[in-house]
This record gives structure tokens, sequence and C-alpha cells, in this order.
């Protein structure tokens, strides 16, 4: 089989396989994270990002190239989640620009898209890091663009693009010694792989395998309804009305009559609703979408076996309560605001009381997009906008954000919340951007991060053994105690970050974390450390169970 040229309609069925196998291996690639705490999320990051990305897809019926990867090039865009999400979006910007206004596109015009993508993704990152998905992508690029010169057809040139980009891979342990010492490739680069074997899967007409799993179900239904719970959108502008999950269990009677193929299901629901979420495995099939006729939906998935575990919500009636009434007029902008992300009420309350206008709910377990944040500094209708990521894995959608914003936004790049607080506490409404801008940026510099969570693997990093569901302390960012006993771990993790200097210790008490644990913690710090004063807040955390700022 010899393919000369595609169409935008061939594009679109790449862009889908490619979108589609990187969602059944998104678990696999989490597990690649090189940190075993439990946030691994360079696989859900990429997918939910290439998702929004395809779902640009589907709405575009052009057969040119250059549209449909302009569509594609959008979607990522703002649905970058993540730094792997935001280069992934920058690759494949790049990929779309280097197509520029073609229909059709032949091994030249592909090596020359693959060579943009590559130039656009290193350039929109301010440190290039070798032994990344920046690699693998300059590695398979590089080969398109020497393949092109006498090879005419696309199927070969990609053949040799995945290669490449699979071999480079396996050198990326060599390139980045952290990845050797966890003894795991590069979970971005991964990430590219499987899209470019999506996306030669597509072209050669071949079955994918289904992966290890499918990306967990809650994640990817909060990341579609962060779409609809912010209070600038009108109740009337939500098109499908009802939020509609079920699950099917199979019985085999029922398959016998109607085999079941998941791409095919997922096509015929999504001609009734949007935000379609469609997962399965050898027992069940798990539905989400947001539909104006949920009955039908149900209909159509009972023809496999019995429904179970149904839930329907009239989201106009939730987002009516959630925003209330909203006058006609549009309010006056304020001069100031201060947008931050956090995950758990609590550190959501925190924020707020110290002056935040709005606080995106996000972080580690889900990295809000940059549509989120974009949709974040709108919503606080300020003239100037200062941002505080909380976290590093969101600085670029941060960035990303920031430069599409009509409004002044400045970033200050906050990796913790108790930085993101200490830089709050540093913000003064009388002085100027840059000043703030400034005072925030070094305010964050003078705090220490002590955080408690567990592991998710037998690893070993810094020279320290870390086994399986152990505890362990990270100052900031580095893990420096583990201990099977969580207080043990805790009393171990203070002892690396309080010095005689420090007078502050400000605790948060996390999910995980109980009442008693804190009360004898308390105790325990006023023995050990008498001359330093201690606040406890109740931040509601995810992941960690106590998270520690010293000053």
């Amino acid at each position: 089989m010899s393919l000369q040229q595609i169409d935008g309609k061939r594009l679109a069925q790449m862009i889908l396989s490619g979108a589609h196998h990187l969602s059944n291996n998104a678990k696999r690639i989490d597990a690649l994270n090189v940190f075993p705490v439990p946030d691994g999320d360079t696989g859900t990051n990429m997918n939910l990002t290439i998702t929004s990305g395809a779902n640009e897809v589907k709405n575009i019926q052009s057969t040119q190239v250059y549209e449909v990867a302009q569509a594609f090039s959008k979607g990522l865009l703002m649905g970058a989640r993540g730094n792997s999400g935001v280069i992934l979006s920058q690759i494949f910007r790049g990929f779309a620009k280097g197509l520029g206004k073609e229909e059709v596109v032949t091994t030249k015009g592909l090596a020359k898209a693959f060579e943009s993508a590559v130039s656009t993704a290193y350039n929109a990152v301010m440190k290039p890091v070798e032994g990344t998905i920046l690699t693998v992508a300059k590695d398979s690029g590089n080969k398109a663009v020497a393949i092109a010169e006498d090879e005419t057809d696309i199927i070969t040139l990609m053949e040799e693009v995945v290669a490449e980009a699979k071999a480079s891979l396996k050198r990326t342990p060599d390139l980045l010694p952290v990845l050797k010492e966890v003894g795991v490739v590069d979970s971005g680069g991964q990430g590219l792989v499987t899209i470019y074997e999506g996306f030669l899967a597509s072209l050669k007409g071949e079955e994918l395998p289904e992966g290890t799993s499918n990306i967990n179900m809650d994640e990817m239904v909060n990341a579609e309804h962060h779409k609809i719970t912010q209070d600038f959108m009108n109740t009337e502008d939500i098109k499908f009305g009802y939020c509609t999950e079920f699950m099917v269990k199979f019985e085999e009677e029922k398959v016998s009559k109607h085999p079941f193929d998941e791409e095919a299901f997922r096509q015929e629901l999504s001609n009734h609703g949007d935000s379609l979420l469609v997962v399965s495995d050898e027992e069940l099939i798990k539905v989400h979408i947001h539909s104006e006729y949920p009955g039908e939906c149900l209909t159509l998935g009972q023809r496999y076996g019995s429904l179970i575990n149904m839930k329907i919500e009239n989201m106009r009636e939730q987002h009516t309560a959630l925003v209330g009434k909203k006058e006609n007029k549009s309010k006056e902008p304020v001069e100031y605001a201060i947008v931050t992300v956090a995950m758990g009420e609590g550190l959501k309350e925190l924020l707020e009381s110290l002056g935040a206008s709005v606080v995106i709910q996000g972080g580690q377990t889900m990295n809000p997009s940059t549509q989120d944040i974009t949709n974040a500094i709108k919503q606080a209708n300020a003239k100037k906008v200062l941002l505080l990521p909380n976290n590093k894995n969101i600085f670029m959608a941060a960035d990303q954000a920031a430069e599409l914003a009509t409004e002044d936004v400045r970033v200050v790049p906050t990796k913790t919340i108790p930085q993101g607080i200490s830089a709050m506490l540093a913000f003064h409404p009388d002085q100027d951007l840059d000043t703030n801008q400034k005072a925030m940026d070094e305010a964050r510099k003078n705090v220490k991060t002590g955080q408690i969570t567990y592991a998710v693997r037998d690893t070993q990093m810094d020279g320290i053994t870390i086994k399986k569901d152990h505890f362990m302390g990270i100052a900031d960012g580095k893990i420096v105690s583990t201990n099977a006993d969580k207080m043990a771990t805790v009393k171990l993790l203070l002892e690396k970050i309080i010095t005689e200097d420090d007078e502050i210790l400000t605790v948060l008490q996390g999910e995980d974390g109980t009442d008693e644990e804190t009360q004898a913690l308390m105790a325990y710090i006023e023995e050990k450390y008498e001359d330093i004063e201690v606040e406890v807040h109740n931040g509601k955390q995810p992941i960690y169970a106590f998270i520690f700022s010293v000053e």
C-alpha cells in the first residue's frame, strides 16, 4: 500500500486515532512519572489536552489539511493542562504552522510540519531540557526531514518517524540522569510516541491494542464540568441540559445480537450530545454525556446489557443555583485581582480570606487547563491580574493564559501553596503592578515548604530507599524522609526544614490528616521547637496529609 498525499479528512482520522490510543494508555504513562507520589499526571494531562483538540477536529467538516490542523491546534491550546499538555499543544501549533495553507500534504509537506513543530515547542520552553518530550519530537522530526528528501510514500515516512521516536524515547534515561536513577523513560516522550503510533495505525488501517487501562472516568468528568461551572457563563448557553451518567453491565445474549464496538458506540452517542466520555472493559461500559434527551442515550446502551448506576442531573437548574440571577448590565472592572489555584475547600477559603478574587479548583491531581485559567481571569473582572499557579506543573498553562488575556496579567511563579500565601501577604493595592509583582516574587522565595504524602511504588531517589505505601516527607520538591509511620515521617521532615532562625510554622491539615494527629503534632512542636510560633488551618487538601510553611 502506498500513499502519496493526505487531505484534511485523512489527517482528521489520524488525529482521532492518536487521541484514542493516548486515552487507552494514559494510566501507563502516568505510572512513568519520576516522583513516586500519588499525583502522576502526565498521561492524564496529555490525554485531556489532546481530547480537547480532537473534539475541535470532530466539529470541523473540512477536507483541507490546514483547516483541520488549525482546528486541532486551537483545541489543544485552550485545553492544555500541565506542562506536558502545554508542550504538546505547542508541538501541534508548530505542526499546523508548518502546513501553511495547504489543502493536501505530501511527505515533504509533512516533514516541514514536523520540523516546524520542533522549533515552535523549543521556543515555547524557557530552558529546554533534553531527555524529554522535546528530544523525542526533535529526533523524530529530524528523521522525517531526512527521509522526505527521497521518499514519497507517507506511510513509509510515518513508519520511520515512529521508529525514531521509539528509539529516542529509549535514549531519554541516558540524557536525563533522574530517569536512569528511577529506571523509567520520559513520560511525556512516551505520550508523544503513543500519539504517533495512533497516526501510523490510522494510515495503515490497523487496529491498535487497547492498552493497560483507561484514564479514570471521574477525572475526565471533572474536566468536562469545569466548562460549565464558571459564573460568567449564561444558563441559557447550555445547549444540552442533562448531565447523564450510566453504566451498562454486559449480557451475553444481548451482545451476541449486537456485538459491542467502543468506538462505534462512542460515535453513535456523539450525535446525542457533547462532553461525551465512554470507557469499557470486559464486563462494563461507563458513559458520561451532556444530552437534551437522556432516555435516548440509555436506550442505546441497553442494547448491550442491563443499566446500572444511572444518574441524570438538570444542569440548567444547577447552574442557576450556582451563579444566581445575573444583572443585565455588566459591572465595571476593578483595578486589581489575584487569581490563584488550590485543591481543597479549606485552602480555597484561606486564600479567599487573604484576598484572592478567584481560586481555581485544581492542583496535583487535576491541573487546570489554559481555558480554565483564561476563564478565571475573565471572571476576576479586573484591569490588572496577578496570577499565582502554586504548582510548577501549571506554570506553562498560566503563561499561555496570560499571553491570551486582554487584561494586564502577571504570573508570579509560586510552586506551592505556602509560596502562594507568602506572595499574597506581600501584595499592596496602592502599589503599581510592577512593584507588586516584584515584591510577591521575592516573598515567595523566603518561605520553605514541607509536604507529607505516600509512595505509590518502590523506588530509590537521592540515596533514599522508598517502599510502596510508606509515607514521604518532601522539602521544597526533594524527598528527604520516609517511614512506614506517618508521624515519624512528619518529625523527620520538620528536622530537615526548621532551623533556629525560623520564627513561624504554618500547618495545613489535609484530608488524610486527622484532628488527633494534628493535636499530637502541636504538642510535639511546642516541646521540640518552643520558640517558634505555630498556626494551624484545615486545608482539606487531597494527596498531602500535611503541608508545612516555614519562615
